[in-house]
């Protein structure tokens, strides 16, 4: 059977929208999937940054009103990259238009924004939604998650996920949105990097009860156009301690959101520790995946011990690479879109998915009670 044809646009002709662009161009490396992304559209309001498009053959439309998208009856689907504060009027219009849409995250700007864009789901079923989390897709990731969702590792004792920059270590860095609270919103590298580390603890059903916020606004001004200090009033680190359950039982849960962490460029880490084993795996050695057990050792007792396993190439969906091989970020942008896509077409099955709108828009409750949390110093219930 022939894969079925499907018309992506991309609205948002920066690095993301690159990335999603030379993804589906890559989509052959994809074994038996049900459908064929064809990039037709592209849409920025700079028009300078569509000349990057002129490559790939397929796109026939380069616009800048994303409007002339959503009356384009040839095209099936949206990815969405824009500025936080843009995303509900967008997201809602796309929505609307019965349009099927990738959005980035934090979907929507604050808890408000995120409400309005589920309630334009409820009204319009049609258009199937998701949130962008690439990480989860890396094949260590997967092995974690699946191991972790086996039951292995018994009563959980803690847990942590984290997403790690030092894109803010340079404190001569030049000011843009993503600094800025009227564009990113007050909840900062929260927003920004959120759905990362949350999107694996809330598919495990790992809804945080209670939770303590830390944040940190480290560089409090950066350059701006004309070279003067202009106010930089985002949070640029936060950690959220928080109570979660697994099977009924408490545990604490760690998420760690940070852009000035020096030593990392762009690190991805969960880790599961329970009473009859524990895993972990980072993006800092992807080919890895850390598992804990205990063995008897005749005339010795119960050891304890940590192993080293290699993940491979394979993540959600098969491949032609070979399964000894490496994987990288690329990889896991090519494994977001086919699982999106076979959720959408109804084949994904049990595999892991994309975000959910629930999932997406929980997260805006979360990071307002840290938010909360730090500023009475007190522990916030959800």
């Amino acid at each position: 059977m022939s894969a079925k044809t499907v018309n992506v646009a991309i609205v948002g002709a920066g690095l993301m929208g690159r990335e999603i662009a030379a993804a589906i161009q890559r989509w052959p490396a994809l074994i038996g999937h049900p459908v064929r992304p064809r990039l037709t559209a592209v849409c920025d309001i700079n028009p300078a940054a569509l000349d990057w498009f002129d490559q790939i053959d397929t796109v026939t439309t380069k616009v800048t009103d994303y409007r002339e998208l959503l009356i384009d009856d040839s095209i099936d689907v949206l990815y969405i990259a824009v500025r936080h504060d843009l995303h509900e009027q967008l997201y809602v219009d796309t929505i609307k238009a019965g349009k099927g849409l990738l959005a980035e995250k934090p979907f929507g700007i604050d808890g408000g924004a995120a409400d309005a864009i589920l309630a334009a789901i409820s009204a319009h079923p049609e258009s199937f939604v998701r949130c962008s989390s690439e990480m989860p897709f890396f094949p260590g990731a997967q092995w974690a998650i699946n191991y972790v969702a086996s039951g292995a590792l018994g009563r959980i004792i803690e847990a942590r996920t984290a997403f790690l920059h030092s894109s803010d270590l340079d404190a001569t860095k030049p000011l843009n949105w993503k600094r800025q609270n009227q564009y990113c919103g007050e909840a900062g590298v929260m927003n920004d990097l959120g759905m990362h580390v949350w999107h694996v603890p809330l598919r495990l059903g790992w809804a945080p009860e209670r939770v303590y916020g830390i944040l940190q606004n480290i560089v409090t001004e950066r350059p701006g156009q004309d070279g003067a200090l202009q106010p930089s009033d985002t949070w640029d680190n936060a950690v959220i301690h928080s109570w979660s359950r697994h099977e009924g039982i408490e545990f604490p849960l760690t998420t760690e959101m940070k852009r000035i962490d020096p030593g990392h460029k762009n690190t991805w880490e969960f880790e599961a520790i329970g009473m009859d084993g524990g895993v972990r795996f980072s993006t800092k050695n992807p080919k890895q995946v850390e598992v804990f057990s205990t063995i008897d050792a005749p005339g010795i007792g119960r050891e304890q011990s940590w192993h080293r396993l290699d993940s491979g190439s394979q993540s959600v969906w098969p491949t032609v690479t070979g399964a000894i091989f490496e994987f990288g970020f690329s990889d896991s942008i090519l494994q977001m879109w086919a699982a999106y896509l076979a959720e959408r077409e109804g084949a994904l099955g049990e595999r892991f998915g994309c975000a959910r709108p629930a999932e997406a828009a929980a997260t805006h409750g979360i990071y307002r009670a840290a938010i909360t949390s730090f500023e009475t110093r007190t522990a916030v219930t959800l």
